[in-house]
């Protein structure tokens, strides 16, 4: 993983890191919202709700696009692509893991 990638990983972690931001991601995953309609639906003010996504944003978790007066905000699945692909790289280690522990039981149990 280059260095670059290592730094935007850290950065997605660290925003993923805090309750409120995960709780504007959920609120943002089906439809791109304005931000007061995000603020009202997480119960933050609308200068917090802003402050949050846009430490989203550059994180690359979040994206806004403008429709006449107002910004929407979506997921940005780019950079959960990110993170998937980070916890994903666990997940055969672990089940090589857990493949062992089975074969080794199933083994003293003939045995």
């Amino acid at each position: 993983m280059s260095a670059d990638a290592v730094a935007d990983l850290d950065l997605a972690l660290r925003a993923l890191a805090d309750g409120n931001r995960r709780a504007i991601l959920r609120e943002i995953r089906s439809a791109p919202l304005p931000v007061g309609a995000i603020a009202d639906a997480v119960g933050l003010s609308q200068q917090t709700t802003s402050h949050h996504l846009g430490v989203l944003r550059r994180a690359g978790l979040a994206a806004s696009t403008r429709e006449g007066t107002r910004h929407l905000f979506a997921v940005d699945t780019d950079g959960l692509a990110a993170v998937r692909s980070y916890l994903d790289d666990f997940w055969p280690d672990k089940l090589a893991a857990l493949k062992a522990v089975i074969e080794a039981r199933e083994g003293a149990e003939r045995g």
